[in-house]
């Protein structure tokens, strides 16, 4: 049956959502495909049930670090099958919630993979959807890894849904996925692996904080292992060998880590006149497609210049419905992006590091310490903590700041809007903080 709309969105997550909502609101009609059930990566197999888990093991860890500074923590542990649970209490209601959102919002849903049939037009089982104007915000899959064997390998959606955990689990990959969930895992009792093709880890991040990390992750017991490409995966479920040139690795569980790629394969781009690249759809700087003016591309299915995380696709899925009911008047802009990786303790990021500050050729100097020694880590007895926070010679702008350590992610969240806003070191060194916090510590990094 063919229909038409002013607007046909592929995908239900966060810039799918944001833009699907803000273009019926201006009364558009408007569809929604997908072929999941509804609610997208992070709030159903991503960032919302990985932090509940990750939030155990915090606990756990901060238990541990204060025994016997006022803690009986002999007994405390994560007990997996119950945390499961109180995980789904966030997860299972999604799905219906989310698409009785849609329709009560008068989207119409639809579920199925959408193809492309025509430069407007996108199969959905037995419908045609025609629209005005089409937006991909369909997310990302797992990169294949292209190595025999790859079929025996868990995603990192399969962690997040497991009853019991194996005794042993290798990590595939040196990224987000791998450092979170070994660090949840071990904590839980599991041998733990990680295998890294590249020389260090969680390239994202400044290099000497990671080197940090690194220490800290294997003074848990967790082996990581870097240079070591995985070449083929053998055995069966519960018995498998991860084998890397001469080496054999024997695990339980082997979980993909290794980086996602834009879920764009089967959608039949071809057929609309899309163009696309390995980031995903190509699009201008209004993050419309470069091939056919009809389509506009938001999250992880753009090639757009943002980073794949969850509140840059909520962020362009804002620009293309502006773009869409506006004209073509709206740019992203990426300054103040940060990024945190939620270790125990967890590593973030904002801005330029210092070899990307000096590729611009800019002069600044480097404020650097480790902390573990300050009052904030002191009282939590934490034992991984330190900072780098970049400053311009000329302007005194914050060109970047990398925190590690108890509640580092949240303390990032300063430095963004100091690099987004471009304030001076001196207009936070001036701010009165609230004391003892570890925003009170920021004066002390600049």
């Amino acid at each position: 049956m063919n229909k038409s709309f002013d607007l046909v969105v592929i995908g239900t997550g966060s810039a799918a959502g944001t833009l699907a909502g803000q273009c019926r609101a201006a009364g558009w009609t408007v569809a929604i495909v997908d072929s999941r059930t509804f609610g997208g990566t992070c709030e159903l197999r991503g960032c919302d049930p990985k932090k509940v888990l990750v939030g155990a093991g915090e606990v756990l860890d901060w238990v541990h670090r204060m025994r016997g500074k006022g803690l009986a923590a002999e007994q405390a542990r994560i007990d997996w099958p119950e945390l499961m649970r109180f995980k789904r209490t966030f997860t299972d209601p999604v799905p219906k919630s989310r698409e009785e959102g849609f329709v009560r919002a008068g989207i119409q849903p639809f579920h199925g993979r959408a193809r492309f049939v025509g430069p407007n037009t996108v199969s959905v089982g037995p419908d045609v959807l025609e629209g005005r104007h089409i937006v991909v915000a369909s997310g990302a899959r797992p990169a294949p890894l292209g190595v025999p064997g790859e079929q025996l390998i868990a995603y990192s959606e399969d962690f997040l849904e497991m009853e019991t955990l194996p005794r042993t689990m290798v990590f595939v990959g040196g990224g987000y996925i791998a450092f979170e969930f070994a660090h949840l895992a071990a904590r839980a009792g599991v041998l733990t692996s990680i295998l890294h093709r590249g020389k260090r880890p969680l390239e994202r991040f400044d290099p000497d904080l990671v080197g940090r990390l690194l220490e800290h992750t294997r003074g848990l017991g967790i082996d990581v292992q870097l240079e070591t490409p995985v070449e083929a995966i053998e055995g069966a479920p519960s018995r498998l060998v991860v084998r890397s040139g001469a080496r054999r690795f024997e695990t339980e569980m082997v979980v993909h880590a290794a980086g996602r790629t834009p879920d764009l394969d089967d959608l039949d781009l071809p057929a609309a006149g899309v163009e696309r690249e390995e980031r995903g759809v190509r699009v201008n700087e209004f993050l419309q497609s470069v091939s056919n003016p009809i389509v506009y591309a938001a999250g992880d299915a753009a090639a757009g210049g943002g980073a794949p995380l969850t509140p840059v696709a909520g962020y362009q899925g804002h620009i293309v419905a502006s773009n869409l009911l506006e004209g073509n008047l709206h740019k992203p802009n990426y300054a103040g992006m940060a990024s945190a990786v939620y270790t125990v303790p967890p590593l973030a990021t904002v801005g330029l590091q210092e070899d990307a500050a000096r590729r611009q050729g800019l002069r600044f100097r480097v404020h650097q310490g480790d902390s573990t020694h300050w009052y904030s880590a002191r009282r939590v007895n934490e034992s991984c903590s330190a900072f780098k926070v970049l400053v311009e010679e000329e302007t005194g702008r914050i060109l970047g700041a990398h925190l590690l350590g108890s509640q580092a992610a949240e303390h990032i969240n300063l430095f963004a809007l100091a690099v987004r806003l471009g304030l001076r070191a001196a207009d936070l060194k001036d701010t009165l903080f609230t004391y003892p916090t570890h925003g009170s510590d920021t004066q002390y990094m600049l």
